[in-house]
């Protein structure tokens, strides 16, 4: 089920394909999905809502994001021959220039999150090893930096390796997690259960208890459009489907249960009150020390396996879209191993200076976090309307009985999923949304460039010009409004 294999180098002399299988593309989809956030999960939940409002907000945000997960299955079997979905669709569906905006916000976004993730490493450490304080400190940076090098001497080895690797991670950061689970539910006091239904003293209406944790739930999915961006390598196609709904089944099942036995364990106001990872917080006071110990383990684990997901698919997403002349045609250079080398030196260049940004910045730092759920939101609304425009449009639908059951039932899904990401996208505030415009405006240049390379106009239509301009226009007011004070990050 996970096994990879090479395919005969084709005749252009090109190096050969890895091809993955279902398990192993589930495992980029989980290894995306499972990092740090579900770790803080009980005690972001408690501050905001009891088990009811729990149950609620995972409902919703399963559903929303169960459409997202079934858009992907149904684009891959829909249109087999396009690579790296949030890119392809988005390029495909809306033209060259909403393909580029959607691949580099896409890429920019893996570029500044994996930098978190080395931040959280360190400061975990720092129990420990007081030089490394709260991730803020030269040490810290410095063993962030050889982090990000060793990964990228890592990833460069092979796609084979790396998917290997990032297997056995998986596999490792999910067991502690079920352990905890499993704990929980052998130490829960249906008392404190009961008397956290509706969550803590302050809790007010359940509905504003449940808006206050749908960020939450929403930005721990990202990342289940992994096999998606990973298709070139999937054995058949229809693994990128199977591999998108399981391992979005997976880690919803794992999420919610981490989440609803916590309440079992400690009233909501303690933890609430825990310090992060409050996971932690909650092993701790149901079996001792060890516990919070473990699971600082697993969460050091769970961050590398999310951070080698997010670098293989950051640099496949724009190696996909140098192949397809929206890059410059530097960043499609494939190494011998079908490794594209140069867009993956690229992400990890980016990704250093964001780093040494953070050291100096910190209140930077964290707006950056923000920005990352902003810019990775964008692809995935591309990609919700590509399935509504050819479902709308009758594309690749047959006259048959069976053709018009699968294209309501596409429609139905593409609707559901393009709404759901507007609503994530206005809770995101349109502040977010300007601010990110300040990234991708100027960016616009590499795709300049890359058209000049292939001998194709500019500006490609007057969509293209509208395009730019609502992008310039949204920057110039982001800037404006930063300057003047009424634009806050």
């Amino acid at each position: 089920m996970s096994t990879t294999r090479p395919t005969a180098a084709p005749s252009s002399g090109q190096p050969p394909t890895v091809h993955l299988g279902t398990g192993s593309l589930t495992a980029v989809v989980v290894g995306s999905m499972v990092g740090a956030g579900v770790f803080s999960l009980p005690g972001q939940f408690a501050a905001n809502t009891g088990v009811v409002g729990a149950l609620i907000a995972w409902t919703i945000a399963g559903a929303g994001m169960l459409m997202l997960a079934f858009t992907f299955q149904a684009l891959a079997n829909r249109k087999p021959h396009l690579d790296a979905g949030v890119y392809s669709y988005a390029k495909t569906g809306f033209g060259d220039l909403l393909g580029f905006f959607s691949a580099f916000g896409y890429w920019a976004s893996a570029c500044v999150g994996n930098v978190t993730y080395w931040v959280l490493i360190m400061s975990t450490l720092g129990a420990w090893i007081p030089a490394l304080g709260d991730g803020d400190t030269v040490i810290a940076m410095l063993g962030a930096t050889a982090g990000l090098w060793v990964t990228f001497l890592l990833v460069r080895r092979g796609v084979r390796e790396a998917a290997a690797v990032n297997r056995i991670v998986t596999v490792a950061k999910l067991v502690p997690i079920v352990v905890f689970i499993v704990i929980s539910l052998t130490v829960l006091d249906p008392e404190v259960f009961a008397a956290n239904l509706l969550g803590g003293v302050d809790a007010g209406p359940l509905f504003d208890q449940v808006r206050g944790t749908m960020l939450v739930t929403v930005f721990a999915f990202l990342g289940v459009e992994g096999a998606s961006v990973y298709s070139r390598h999937a054995r058949r196609r229809a693994d990128v489907g199977r591999a998108t709904v399981l391992g979005f089944l997976s880690v919803l099942a794992v999420f919610a249960s981490v989440t609803i036995v916590s309440y079992g364990v400690l009233p909501a106001d303690e933890i609430a009150a825990l310090h992060e990872p409050s996971m932690a917080g909650v092993l701790e006071a149901a079996v001792g020390e060890w516990g919070a110990v473990l699971v600082s383990i697993a969460l050091i684990v769970a961050v590398l396996g999310a951070y080698l997901a997010w670098t293989l698919m950051a640099a496949e997403v724009v190696f996909t879209a140098a192949r397809d002349g929206d890059f410059p045609r530097v960043f499609a250079t494939m190494s011998p191993r079908d490794v594209p080398t140069v867009a993956l030196l690229g992400s990890t260049i980016f990704a250093q200076l964001v780093l040494v940004v953070a050291y100096f910045s910190e209140d930077v730092f964290g707006f950056a976090l923000d920005l990352t759920s902003a810019l990775a939101l964008v692809p995935l609304l591309f990609a919700a309307g590509y399935l509504l425009k050819i479902a709308i449009r009758r594309d690749g639908y047959g006259p048959d009985a069976a053709a018009r059951r699968s294209r309501t039932r596409e429609l139905v899904i593409g609707a559901v999923a393009t709404g759901y990401v507007i609503f994530l996208l206005l809770g995101a505030g349109l502040e977010l949304l300007l601010i990110s415009l300040i990234v991708q405006a100027p960016a616009t240049l590499l795709y300049f460039l890359a058209r000049r390379e292939n001998g194709r106009p500019l500006i490609a239509s007057r969509w293209d010009v509208l395009v730019l301009a609502v992008a310039f226009m949204g920057a110039v007011v982001a800037v404006v409004g930063l300057s003047a004070g009424w634009l806050a990050i």
